[in-house]
């Protein structure tokens, strides 16, 4: 049978806790919590800040949309460059400024109608 050698870290956790020795169990909450919030923050901003095909679908499946009929609005948005705008939110605006109702306004977008208002309202996008 072989040996097994542990190699031993050394003992160093007094010398590196010694800027909290100091802090008080509420201090010691506090700081965790901004040093929490400060590493979730790269991806919050992301996920503000950034969308897909699949997840625009998903929007307007949650809106009442079928899968072909979000699959060809997404399409639609994407190939203008729009798609960080949100598909959702197009056509919840194309339903507000042609006084639609949601549905209605996505149809009209899957086959191509109210386009020319959508880039006006959000003045193009970059593909």
């Amino acid at each position: 049978m072989r040996e097994v050698r542990q190699l031993q870290r050394p003992d160093d956790f007094e010398q590196r806790r010694q800027h909290l020795a100091q802090l008080s169990d509420e201090e010691l909450y506090q700081r965790f919590w901004d040093l929490a919030n400060k590493v979730v923050e790269p991806l919050v901003e992301m996920a503000r800040t950034h969308t897909s095909p699949s997840i625009e679908r998903s929007v307007l499946l949650r809106m009442g949309f079928s899968s072909i009929e979000a699959a060809e609005i997404v399409k639609k948005v994407a190939d203008r460059g729009l798609l960080g705008k949100g598909a959702g939110h197009i056509v919840w605006r194309v339903a507000k400024d042609k006084q639609l109702g949601i549905r209605e306004a996505g149809l009209a977008l899957a086959r191509g109608e109210h386009w020319d208002a959508v880039e006006a309202a959000f003045g193009g996008g970059t593909k």
